[in-house]
């Protein structure tokens, strides 16, 4: 997983790094930290932090592997169901 912050447009509201502190980090009133190169168990924080960004200035982007690593949800619901009534 990539991380990329538009500076420009970061306006210092600090939900990132509420949501994923191990990622990103405030730096005084209006400077923002973060690892680009955030590891695949923060990723359901990093999901979270971008989401709740007001001004949508976090832009995540998933490799192949974390999209591997992902379940598919027909896959989830089917199994073990056997298929027969």
């Amino acid at each position: 997983m990539r991380l990329v912050v538009d500076l420009n447009r970061c306006q210092g509201y600090a939900q990132c790094a509420f949501l994923a502190p191990d990622v990103f980090a405030m730096h005084g009133d209006e400077s923002l930290l973060y690892n680009p190169q955030a590891a695949a168990e923060q990723r359901e924080n990093v999901e979270r932090a971008v989401a709740a960004c007001p001004v949508g200035a976090i832009l995540l982007e998933l490799t192949d592997e974390d999209r591997a690593e992902m379940v598919a949800p027909d896959a989830v619901a089917g199994a073990g169901s056997g298929g027969a009534r």
